[in-house]
């Protein structure tokens, strides 16, 4: 669409199809389209410079402006850290929920007169949920947008945990705490994915490194409030707590938490445009591949599964990280036995058990941020594409730590112990659990590139999984070969696991070019490299070619001056 002159003439209607006094195009984005922050000025998006004819056969195809203010990449600094936290302080409710539950369980027992395995259902059922939420949520996410999706499932997860405290028996407590888990493991796969929309590469490793401190941090102080709630108040409160944490943040974000998914804000914007201007709008990916919605169900529901078990990395790393995270809720179950029926401390005090894991946390997320300057270096020295394997060497150094801490835990955790020696080894499990757990995430993220929705889906599952049944047995495995063996059986499979990241750090480069998909995504990455080495050759003569054209679409009258562009970049061996 080359200029003012191409546009049709507004037909009579409904006042979104005329001029205002200004000869300027109205504005009805506000209703029309998905939450934003500002309302770009409307002419400037009709009278762009789309490739197309606006037909049927040949729709105009809609992109971004140059700076345009609605493009998230695009947003102020302040605006991104704050949707970034915003986003984080839900995450974080609801890894809290997760972990709350634990420092009721005495109050639970006692009210409903049921067994420790039975109420520990209540936690494994809503880990449970987190592995089944993903794949639904994702997908949807990417069909539909970040925004009500998120929001959607945040409203019935606050209606489930609300739920949670007026149920009548045991099993109504379960099921509401499964569903609530299923809706709010949205709050572990969007933000990940507005991250992404909003940071570019090289900052990209800082903004996930702090939104990681929600996840990380809920379920270390989850016992700590739960256990002292629940023994001045009862489970009830507790509950009806977690309830109206996850209501008020919720409001908040339906508030203040925009759409950040730059295909479905192109998709509204294409929409808008084919209904003012009776052209034929849609975005490169929809003229691509049109959205189907059985494709996208069948691809959520089987690619996932194809990649964990016929990639060997997937495979390798996600058993990895699901035994990692299986052992972490382990530990809610855990901690009870240790400092509760072992020393006598109440629900309350028994949750600083916890504190030894959470500056583990906090250490292993300052440690990530840090790293991160090493990984830009190998960022800037190729050109944007450095090796998935150099995101390794911390996982590789997190696998050491977290052998340590479980051996630690396992030989001084006895109540013929100080206190003091079982909380401190709680710090390098948790120091390690974050260095394997982002590491070994953006390493499969960068080596799958065009399958990384897929392969974290696989990952969410798996790793669910784990969550949800390593409690199950908690309790009559510290029961059958006590407390000490209990302890070391987790960091048995973990130093079995230990190799893992050494093997694909070393070799990584070779198994990647044998695995089906991981080849793909590389030959993906290898199309990409040239196609910026060939830019980057023409950067200047196209940069002024660029320039000019923006220029011309505004300004028919310019059209002479484009034409002596393109023939001076003909010359100049350029090729559109």
């Amino acid at each position: 669409m080359g200029s003012s002159d191409d546009l049709p003439t507004p037909v009579e209607g409904p006042p979104t199809h005329e001029k205002d006094d200004t000869g300027r195009w109205r504005s009805y984005t506000k209703k029309k389209r998905p939450w934003r922050l500002v309302v770009t000025d409307f002419e400037a998006i009709v009278n762009a410079d789309y490739a197309g004819s606006g037909t049927s056969e040949d729709p105009y195809i809609v992109d971004w402006l140059d700076d345009d203010p609605e493009n998230p990449k695009t947003y102020t600094e302040r605006m991104k850290w704050g949707v970034t936290l915003l986003a984080a302080t839900l995450t974080l409710c609801v890894a809290f929920a997760s972990s709350a539950y634990s420092g009721a369980v005495d109050s639970i027992i006692e009210h409903f007169h049921c067994s420790e395995e039975v109420v520990i259902l209540g936690m494994s059922l809503m880990v449970l949920g987190y592995a089944v939420g993903p794949l639904l949520w994702a997908p949807l996410s990417e069909t539909f947008g970040r925004r009500y999706v998120f929001l959607i499932s945040l409203v019935f997860c606050t209606l489930w945990l609300s739920l949670c405290a007026a149920s009548p028996n045991i099993q109504s407590l379960i099921i509401f705490r499964f569903l609530s888990g299923t809706f709010g493991s949205s709050a572990l796969v969007i933000p990940g994915g507005e991250i992404a929309d909003m940071f570019e590469t090289e900052t990209r490793g800082i903004a996930v490194g702090i939104f990681c401190v929600a996840p990380f941090m809920g379920p270390a102080i989850g016992p700590l409030i739960g256990g002292f709630l629940g023994t001045a108040a009862g489970w009830r409160w507790v509950m009806g707590f977690l309830g109206i944490f996850a209501g008020c943040l919720t409001a908040i974000g339906v508030v203040l938490l925009p759409e950040t998914y730059a295909p479905a804000l192109l998709r509204s914007r294409a929409k808008l445009l084919s209904q003012v201007t009776g052209r034929v709008y849609l975005t490169a990916m929809d003229a691509r591949n049109p959205l189907n919605i059985r494709e996208l169900i069948k691809h959520s529901l089987i690619r996932p599964w194809v990649l964990l078990f016929l990639e060997p990395i997937v495979l390798s790393l996600t058993l990895y990280m699901s035994v990692v995270y299986g052992t972490l809720y382990l530990c809610f179950a855990a901690f009870p036995i240790v400092f509760q029926a072992g020393r006598g401390w109440n629900p309350g005090v028994g949750g600083l058990g916890f504190m030894g894991v959470l500056v583990g946390f906090l250490t292993g997320v300052f440690v990530v941020i840090f790293d991160n300057k090493r990984y830009i270096r190998w960022h800037r020295k190729t050109n944007g594409f450095a090796p998935p394997e150099c995101r390794l060497p911390p996982a590789i150094w997190g696998g050491l730590a977290i052998v340590v801490g479980l051996a630690w835990f396992a030989a001084t955790n006895g109540p013929n112990i100080h206190w003091a020696s079982p909380i401190i080894a709680g710090f390098p499990f948790g120091l390690g659990f974050v260095l394997v757990f982002l590491c070994c995430a953006n390493y499969l993220v960068d080596a799958y590139v065009i399958y990384a929705a897929s392969v974290l889906a696989a990952n969410s599952v798996m790793r669910s999984l784990f969550g949800a049944i390593f409690p199950l047995f908690t309790t009559y495995m510290y029961r059958d070969i006590g407390i000490h063996w209990g302890s070391a059986v987790p960091g048995f499979i973990a130093l079995l696991c230990l190799p893992f990241p050494v093997l694909f750090y070393v070799y990584g480069a070779r198994i990647r070019r044998k695995c089906k998909y991981a080849a793909e995504a590389a030959e993906h990455l290898d199309n990409a490299r040239g196609r910026l080495e060939r830019s980057t050759s023409r950067a200047t003569s196209r940069a002024e070619i660029e320039r000019a054209r923006r220029v011309a679409s505004r300004d028919s009258d310019m059209r002479a001056g484009v034409e002596e562009e393109d023939e001076a970049a003909r010359e100049d061996g350029v090729k559109w």
